[in-house]
C-alpha cells in the first residue's frame, strides 16, 4: 500500500485542528473526484492521497462514535482501491488506456477487460500522431533533378526508389521491388539534404515526412518508441511515403553497454518497424542522411539497402553550382571565368561555394557603402523597368568624369544603379574564404564507401 510509513503530523494539535482536519478530508476527496471525472489523474490521486491521510487520522486522534468511524473506513476502502487504480495506471506508461469515469467511486472490476476503445479513439495515441504531424511536408520546396548539380547515381537510385514505382507499378510485380532503404552518406554541405528536397517535390502523389531527433524523443518513459511506431503506421496508412531521417546518426549510433535504456529501444523500434516480422512496408522509402556513417549500429546499416556516397563535387558540377547560386543577379562573368573560378575551388562543397557566392554579391553593396563619389548614369526605372532613365547614380572613383561628391545617405532611394558582379568581386571573396571539409574526414568516408557503399 503506498501509505505505508507515511509520517502524520499530529504533535500539539488540539480539538479545533482535529475538526479541520475533518472538513480538510471531505474537501480533499471532493476535489480529488472532480479531477478524476476530468481525466486529470494524476492530480486525482495526489488529491486522493491527502485526503485518506486526513480520514485515517480523524478516526485514530477523534472522539467519534463506532458508526461513524465504520462509515469512514468505508469511504477509505473506496478511495483506496481508486487510488491504487490509479497509480497503476499512471506507472504502466506501457499501455496507456485511458480509464472510464465512475463518479469518484472505484472502477468496475473488469475495467480493463471491457475497454473496447479503438486505436484511433485513444486519446494518448491522438496525442502522438498531432505531434507527428508537424514531420509531413505539405508544402513542396521546388527543387527539381535539375537543379542538383551532378550526382548522378544517387539521382538514378532514388528515381528507382520514388518515382518509378509510382508512375509506373506494373514494373515492380513479382520479385523486382523498389528499394526501401537508401542512405546519403558524405561530407557536410554536399547536397543529401538538397537531394531529399528534390524528392519531395518530384514525388508529387507521395507524403514525404521530414523526420528529425526532436520528433521522436520524448522526456517520457516508453513514449519515443511509441512515436517511431506510430510515425511508420502513419506512413503505412498514407502510402506511397517517404520518410527522410537527418542526422541518422543521432537516433542509431550503435549500441553499446553504456547507454542509456530509452536510447537502446528507440534503435530497436527503428529497426523492427524497418524491417520486423509482421510490417508490411511495400510502398515506404526510408532516406536517411549522415556525415559520420561509421557510428551507425550494424543492424540499422544492413536495413539500408542502398548506400549511396555523395562526395565533393567535381569541377563541372562546381561551374554548375556557381551558375545556380548568381542566378539571375546581374555580372560580367564570363564562361571562362565560371571554368575559372570551379578550377580554383577544387576541395569546396557545394554549401562552401554557396557562403562564397553570396559574399560575393554582396560585394557591389560594400561599394555603395564606401563610395565617397557617385555620377550619373542610364538604366531602367525602378517602376517600369522597360522605361530607360538618365537620372541614375552609381559609385564610381573620384577621378571619373562627372563624379559627384556625395554618400550613400545622399542617394535618392529609387535612384540608386547598384554596380554589376565582376570577376574581381568573386577572386576576393575566393581569397578570404576556405573550405570547411577536414581531410582526415573525407579519408574515413571513402574507407567506408569501399566497404559498405557505392559511388553516387
Amino acid at each position: 500500500m503506498f501509505l505505508k510509513n507515511r509520517p502524520i503530523p499530529i504533535d500539539k494539535m488540539n480539538r479545533i485542528g482535529q475538526i479541520e482536519s475533518d472538513h480538510k478530508a471531505i474537501d480533499l476527496v471532493t476535489k480529488a473526484t472532480e479531477e478524476d471525472k476530468k481525466k486529470n489523474y494524476e492530480e486525482a490521486f495526489r488529491l486522493y492521497e491527502h485526503g485518506v491521510e486526513y480520514f485515517l487520522h480523524a478516526i485514530k486522534y477523534e472522539a467519534q462514535s463506532d458508526k461513524a468511524k465504520e462509515s469512514i473506513r468505508a469511504k477509505c476502502a473506496q478511495y483506496l482501491e481508486r487510488a491504487e487504480k490509479l497509480k497503476k495506471y499512471l506507472k504502466e506508461k506501457q499501455k496507456k488506456k485511458p480509464i472510464k469515469d465512475t463518479d469518484g467511486g472505484p472502477p468496475s472490476k473488469n475495467n480493463d477487460n471491457n475497454s473496447s476503445d479503438s486505436d484511433n479513439e485513444d486519446p494518448e495515441k491522438k496525442k502522438l500522431l498531432n505531434q507527428l504531424e508537424g514531420a509531413i511536408v505539405i508544402e513542396k520546396p521546388n527543387i527539381k533533378w535539375s537543379d542538383v548539380a551532378g550526382l548522378h547515381g544517387a539521382k538514378e537510385a532514388l528515381k528507382e526508389a520514388v518515382i518509378l514505382p509510382i508512375k509506373f507499378p506494373h514494373l515492380f510485380t513479382g520479385k523486382r521491388k523498389p528499394w526501401k532503404g537508401i542512405l546519403l552518406f558524405g561530407p557536410p554541405g554536399t547536397g543529401k539534404s538538397f537531394l531529399a528536397k528534390a524528392v519531395a517535390t518530384e514525388a508529387n502523389n507521395s507524403t514525404f515526412f521530414s523526420v528529425s531527433s526532436s520528433n521522436l524523443v520524448s522526456k517520457w518513459l516508453g513514449e519515443s518508441e511509441k512515436l517511431v511506431k506510430n510515425l511508420f503506421e502513419m506512413a503505412r496508412q498514407q502510402k506511397p511515403s517517404i520518410i527522410f531521417i537527418d542526422e541518422i546518426d543521432s537516433l542509431c549510433s550503435s549500441r553499446s553497454d553504456n547507454e542509456s535504456e530509452s536510447a537502446r529501444r528507440i534503435k530497436t523500434e527503428f529497426l523492427v518497424q524497418m524491417q520486423g516480422v509482421g510490417n508490411d512496408n511495400d510502398g515506404i522509402l526510408v532516406l536517411g542522411a549522415t556525415n559520420i556513417p561509421w557510428v551507425l549500429d550494424a543492424a540499422i546499416r544492413r536495413r539500408f539497402e542502398k548506400r549511396i556516397y555523395i562526395p565533393l563535387p567535381d569541377e563541372i558540377a562546381r561551374l554548375a553550382i556557381f551558375k545556380f547560386n548568381i542566378g539571375n543577379t546581374p555580372h560580367s562573368l564570363t564562361e571562362e571565368n565560371f571554368k575559372e573560378l570551379a578550377r580554383k575551388t577544387d576541395g569546396y562543397s557545394g554549401a562552401d561555394i554557396s557562403v562564397l557566392v553570396r559574399d560575393a554579391l554582396m560585394q557591389p553593396v560594400r561599394k555603395v557603402q564606401t563610395a565617397t563619389h557617385f555620377k550619373r548614369v542610364s538604366g531602367p526605372s525602378r517602376s517600369d523597368p522597360n522605361d530607360i532613365v538618365n537620372d541614375l547614380l552609381t559609385p564610381c572613383s573620384p577621378g571619373c568624369p562627372g563624379a559627384i561628391e556625395m554618400s550613400w545617405v545622399d542617394v535618392p532611394g529609387d535612384k540608386l544603379l547598384e554596380p554589376v558582379i565582376t570577376m574581381s568581386d568573386m577572386l576576393l571573396s575566393l581569397s578570404s574564404s576556405k573550405p570547411t571539409v577536414n581531410e582526415a574526414d573525407l579519408i574515413k568516408l571513402e574507407e567506408f564507401m569501399k566497404d559498405f557503399g557505392q559511388e553516387g
